[in-house]
This record gives C-alpha cells, sequence and structure tokens, in this order.
C-alpha cells in the first residue's frame, strides 16, 4: 500500500522540535506582555474579500499566492498573513472604543502557494504584534524595539534593523509618477510583474528580486529618483522623530531607499530586521505603519503600526534545544505500585514515568538513564516497609526514603 506523505510545502513540526517553538511561544507572552500586548486568535480563514481589499489586487499575495475555495456560494481563503485578519476583528468586536493604544499579539498558521525554501513552507507559522490608536512616531519606535528585543530574547544578536519611509498618499503619488516616468524607456526589458506593476503599483516594482530587473534599478538616472527624498514636511519630520527615538534607544539601523515591503496597505515608515546568518533570503521580521486599513476596511479613521516575523526561519536560526528530562522514572515489577507512585507525583507537580510494558529491572533502569534525572525504585524490600529508593542518575547517588517524603527528595 503506497504510503500517504505530508504535502508538499508542510511539514510536521515533531516532538524534538518543540523545545525550540516552545520557547519561541513562550518568548513571545513574555516580551509582548511587558509592552501591554494581549494575546488574540483570530480563524485560519476569512472572506476573499478581507485580503482583496486589504493586503491588496495587484499584490502576488493575492494574485497568485492564495489559497481560496468556494463554499455555499461564499469564497473563503486560508489567510496568507494575519494582519487584515486582526484588523478585521479589531473593528467587528467594538476594540475602537476601548483607550488607545490598543496593542495586539498572535501566533499562528498562515498559507501561501510558493515555492518551497530554506525556513519558507507552504503552510507557515508567524508570531506578530499590531498597535492600533497612535500616530506618532513613539509607536513606531515601540514597535521595533518589541521586535528587537524579542529577538534578543530567543539569543539572535547578529542582526540590522532597515528602515524606509513610504510617505503619505499624497507625497507618494508623486514620487509613483516620477519613477515611471523614468523607467518608461526600459518598461519592454522588465520582467512580465514588473510590466503589470508598473501600471498597476508602480512602487511595488523596486520589490522585485529577478537579477534583469534589478540591473535596471540600479542605473544612475533611476537611482536618483529612488534615492531622492520625495516624501512631504510632515512625512519627512515624523521619519526624523522615529530616527531620533532609535538613536536614543541605541538600536543600530540603516536607511534602505529600496525597502517598500509587499503588501499595498503600507505608509510612511517600514521596516525589516535581518539576519547575517541566513543567506540572501535574511529578513526575519518586517514590518511597517497602516494609518487607512482600519479605514479601507470599513472601521474608524485609526492609525496602526505592526510586524509579523515567520516561525520557521527563527527556529531554524536558534538551532535544536535539548529537551528536557523526565524528573522521576519509576522502576518496579509491580504496575500497580508503580502507576500509583507516578500518578501521586503527577498530582503534585511531577513529571513522571514508568514502564507500560513491565520489562526486567535492568530495562527500566536503562530507560530511566537516558530518559529522566531520578529512578524511584519499588522492589519487593521496598514494598514491604513502605519506602522508595531513589537514585539520583546524574551523580548515581541513592537512598532510602519513607515513600511519604519522596517528593521532597526530588523537587
Amino acid at each position: 500500500m503506497t504510503i500517504i506523505k505530508a504535502q508538499k510545502g508542510t511539514k510536521d513540526i515533531l516532538p524534538a522540535d518543540m523545545p525550540v517553538w516552545h520557547l519561541m511561544e513562550k518568548n513571545a507572552n513574555e516580551i509582548f506582555s511587558r509592552y501591554g500586548a494581549k494575546e488574540i486568535r483570530t480563524p485560519i480563514f476569512e472572506a476573499t474579500e478581507l485580503f482583496a481589499r486589504g493586503v491588496g489586487d495587484t499584490t502576488d499575495i493575492v494574485n497568485k499566492e492564495m489559497y481560496t475555495f468556494e463554499k455555499s456560494e461564499r469564497s473563503l481563503t486560508l489567510r496568507p498573513e494575519n494582519t487584515a485578519g486582526v484588523v478585521r476583528s479589531f473593528i467587528e468586536n467594538g476594540m475602537h472604543r476601548l483607550p488607545m493604544p490598543v496593542k495586539l499579539w498572535y501566533k499562528g498558521p498562515m498559507f501561501r502557494y510558493e515555492r518551497p525554501q530554506a525556513g519558507r513552507q507552504r503552510q507557515f507559522h508567524q508570531v506578530g504584534v499590531e498597535v492600533f490608536g497612535i500616530k506618532q512616531p513613539t509607536a513606531d519606535a515601540e514597535v521595533i524595539l518589541m521586535a528587537v528585543n524579542y529577538l534578543k530574547s530567543l539569543g539572535l544578536n547578529d542582526l540590522s534593523v532597515e528602515l524606509n519611509s513610504l510617505g503619505c498618499p499624497e507625497c507618494r503619488d508623486e514620487f509613483k509618477l516620477h519613477l515611471k516616468a523614468v523607467l518608461r524607456p526600459y518598461l519592454k526589458d522588465l520582467c512580465p510583474d514588473c510590466q503589470t506593476r508598473y501600471e498597476k503599483n508602480p512602487l511595488r516594482l523596486l520589490d522585485c528580486k529577478v537579477p534583469e530587473c534589478q540591473k535596471i534599478f540600479s542605473k544612475p538616472e533611476i537611482q536618483e529618483v529612488i534615492m531622492s527624498d520625495f516624501i512631504c514636511e510632515e512625512c519627512a519630520e515624523h521619519f526624523n522623530e522615529l530616527k531620533k527615538y532609535l538613536d536614543e534607544l541605541k538600536i543600530n539601523y540603516s536607511i534602505n531607499k529600496l525597502l517598500v515591503r509587499g503588501l499595498d496597505y503600507y505608509n510612511r515608515t517600514v521596516f525589516e530586521i535581518k539576519s547575517n546568518n541566513l543567506g540572501s533570503q535574511n529578513a526575519v521580521c518586517g514590518g511597517g505603519r497602516y494609518d487607512s486599513l482600519v479605514r479601507n476596511l470599513g472601521g474608524e479613521d485609526i492609525p496602526a503600526i505592526g510586524f509579523a516575523m515567520g516561525m520557521e526561519r527563527l527556529a531554524y536560526l536558534i538551532g535544536e534545544k535539548e529537551d528536557k528530562k523526565t524528573t522521576a522514572f519509576v522502576v518496579s515489577n509491580n504496575p500497580a505500585e508503580a502507576i500509583k507512585l507516578a500518578e501521586e507525583l503527577r498530582k503534585a507537580g511531577i513529571t513522571c514515568e514508568f514502564d507500560l510494558s513491565n520489562k526486567k529491572f535492568v530495562k527500566q533502569i536503562e530507560k530511566a538513564s537516558k530518559t529522566a534525572k531520578y529512578a524511584l525504585i519499588l522492589g519487593e524490600d521496598e514494598l514491604a516497609a513502605d519506602k522508595v529508593t531513589v537514585k539520583n542518575l546524574e551523580t548515581s547517588e541513592q537512598k532510602t526514603v519513607s515513600r511519604q517524603i519522596v517528593k521532597s527528595e526530588i523537587i
């Protein structure tokens, strides 16, 4: 019979992998909670319209990568990202009536149909933060700081922060006109995707990774436009204030004028945090400000900023973590007494196992030495005296104690 395997682009997270995942999840709760963020969990599928309106119908995500299906004459989509879903929940559940800022964090699976590669799957996981209600750059600085501190808590220190400002819709529209004008002579040489972006969303041309397009963008006359300070005075002031805050916080950053991110809802601040240990696909965190998204999805005019991180990439960078050993292993050829003692310890909050198959003593000791810190030996003599022999498997020291006080010997 043919073995059914996991689908391409999906991967089992096995028990040996779980220590790293538990670390990422535990630290997310601890770090983000310090900043006042509350966890939110949104559905894995949403109305397709949410992503078309929120992410943007000119993005690769909406055009090429979404898992969309019809059910009861409704178009539904497995979420390719979670900002749109969090914004939908923010609006639907009346969170705009809460005192601002409203800070939310999430973790969970996302789905995109794209070529699987190192640290990127078709079903992947993200951890992220969204902050609503603050238009000042203090929110931008705090969100970047939150992301940096979370990554550092995972032991990732070889990081670089890249910043850019996309401006507001008004100054961005003027920039798009200049960009289209200088690229018009090279239009036929751009890749098919860029030729489509040229008409629909020229700003996303800068996000193209095709080498031939990159060569065109590096031409002096095009670089002059890309590197120009096109943003208006108000947007420039916002960006300069953010940089001052980051300087005060001693966060090293660089300005990357090509940084536009892949989603249409961003404005003003966009940023990426990169690891120098990942090769060409080295971004571990991406985010930015999306001040019009709440309004565009039917809510009030509330500014917002956030970020997301791919957890598979983080797990790859963190590396393997040693699985914690069980605290105690009951060694006995009396299964009834073994399970009773094991359950007494479990109720006291101690991890404990015993040999379900009732193998010979020597085999049980061998298993205990590989999986536990202590062996709790219940032989005939111990059972007759209502005692337990406690053996420290790390030091080989052992002593026989009353069964009533065995817990205190291993805590």
